[in-house]
């Protein structure tokens, strides 16, 4: 997920309003479109993604090939993408979702099936993440992956010195009593009872009350630890020495280690990917049912596949890519860099989140709220 909360700086496109609060869903004859190609395509295509999650120059170079107007537009959350799409009254062509958002789209009726005869740069995607695309795109029909990542621990090795700590290889180091007021956890619930639940020995998606009874324990047992839940700020409160551990995701770590290198810092910051194994996402290109311009955006899906653009595209959000003609474009030094491009033997026991129905979320959303309130 693009992890993620960056803020909104995208001056130099055009963007449509947000009608988030509109009710009402789209007109019978915009949702009619369903799967099929429009053959009437306008000069247009209709974004949604997250903010600063693509090189500018590429949507300037995808008009200037293909004639075609891109109208951008920026989200925050899946959670706050996904009542837009589902009213209807923006009818978006193409959107980036991460993994378990898509299998609700799906589940939900709300994404037409792409025409991989107009993607043939589909090839350039590593077949790997094709198939871990399947844990919420069952026959791969439906979407395109984008970007992908981990969720790790980012430490501080002169902090971690001071306090007497070894270096962490587990989540249930941050359970460390002599880490007290030194702890930044993601403020996300899905993240969260990631951490407690593989630290438990159980799957990230689970359902279990009584598994997550446990997490939701852990979790309160482990608040007088935490320095703070934060989002995007455990990079820069890490950055500037203001904690010695923090729940981070992949993506950043090439801003750190450039800040780190920059400003001369006398401590280094290590990521790990903890043994239990951790949530390892996937954001792809997803096309709406309503979408009045399919063709269009099956374009820019193929466009954004193409290994020069992709890699354009890496080197400026920092995101790791799917993408095995880009990664092949890249340099050795980048292509061994195991904070942003893992082994495989690094992701035993990882899991890519589903999408576990309104009901369960409702669980989980409860037992962080009391988490958060205890």
């Amino acid at each position: 997920m693009k992890k993620r909360f960056f803020a909104l700086t995208m001056t130099t496109v055009t963007a449509v309003s947000l009608l988030a609060g509109c009710g009402g869903k789209a007109p019978a004859g915009d949702s009619a479109q369903s799967g099929t190609e429009s053959a009437s395509d306008s000069g247009e295509l209709y974004v949604y993604n997250w903010g600063e999650y693509i090189d500018e120059d590429v949507i300037t170079q995808f008009e200037d090939e293909t004639g075609i107007k891109v109208i951008y537009d920026l989200f925050e959350t899946n959670e706050e993408m996904y009542p837009v799409i589902e009213a209807g009254a923006v009818n978006y062509d193409v959107v980036c979702p991460s993994d378990y958002m898509i299998q609700k789209m799906r589940e939900n009726d709300m994404l037409a099936e792409i025409n991989f005869d107009n993607v043939p740069n589909i090839s350039q995607i590593d077949p790997k993440y094709m198939e871990m695309s399947k844990a919420f795109d069952p026959d791969n029909q439906y979407s395109v992956p984008y970007c992908w990542g981990t969720v790790g621990i980012l430490y501080n090795t002169k902090r971690l010195e001071e306090l007497g700590v070894d270096a962490p290889t587990s989540w249930e180091d941050l359970w460390d009593e002599r880490l007290s007021g030194e702890i930044l956890m993601q403020d996300s619930v899905r993240d969260a009872f990631m951490v407690a639940l593989k630290k438990d020995g159980y799957s990230m998606n689970t359902a279990n009350e009584t598994e997550l009874a446990q997490a939701k324990q852990d979790l309160i047992d482990q608040k007088p630890l935490v320095q703070a839940y934060v989002v995007d700020q455990v990079r820069d409160k890490m950055i500037g020495g203001e904690a010695a551990v923090g729940v981070i995701y992949s993506g950043e770590m090439l801003y750190i280690q450039e800040e780190v290198q920059n400003l001369g810092l006398d401590y280094n910051l290590e990521y790990v990917l903890p043994k239990e194994g951790t949530n390892l996402w996937v954001d792809s290109w997803v096309i709406p049912k309503n979408a009045k311009n399919k063709e269009n955006a099956e374009k820019w899906i193929d466009f954004m596949c193409r290994p020069e653009i992709a890699k354009a595209n890496f080197e400026y959000i920092t995101y790791p890519t799917p993408n095995k003609g880009a990664f092949d474009l890249l340099d050795a030094d980048m292509q061994g860099n195991k904070s942003v491009f893992p082994d495989d033997a690094d992701l035993a026991g990882s899991e890519v989140f589903t999408y576990l129905g309104d009901d369960v979320d409702s669980i989980y959303n409860n037992l962080w709220k009391e988490v958060k309130s205890n």
